[in-house]
């Protein structure tokens, strides 16, 4: 079912909400390091930037589309244990994928080509973090 242009604009507000978390979970996670994993914390550091980035260009097309770029944030997820702490990043790219994969269609089904377009680019950019986790965690 196609949403109303409101409707899309609360799911891009929501997907918004969720990249905040993202930045927030991988910087903590970062913390959580022990300081030998410098190449753990260096990947987790690339992926708080890119999921940085996801949320300035969803603040901006939620502007662009009249919507209110949202502030709030849901509560990071967070443990003791590093492996934990991947499992969660994980679930959280796998999530993401699921989301903008629906976005795309929902853009499209909307007349909203080029931000279909821009979803796909943020898409490609979650696959390749799903990627990495997966490295990290089995290696």
């Amino acid at each position: 079912m196609t949403p109303s242009l409101e409707e899309f604009i609360t799911l891009l507000n929501r997907d918004l909400r969720l990249e905040y978390m993202a930045v927030i979970q991988y910087t903590q996670h970062f913390g959580m390091l022990n300081p030998r994993a410098a190449a753990l914390g260096e990947q987790l550091q690339n992926l708080a930037g890119d999921e940085l980035a996801h949320a300035l260009i969803l603040a901006e097309q939620i502007r662009l589309l009249g919507g209110r770029p949202d502030v709030h944030t849901p509560r990071a997820r967070t443990s003791d244990d590093p492996l934990t702490l991947l499992g969660q990043d994980r679930r959280g790219e796998q999530d993401a994928i699921a989301r903008y994969q629906s976005r795309i269609f929902q853009a499209e089904a909307l007349g909203l080509d080029s931000l279909a377009q821009i979803l796909r680019h943020i898409l490609a950019i979650e696959e390749r973090h799903l990627e990495l986790l997966d490295s990290l965690i089995s290696s």
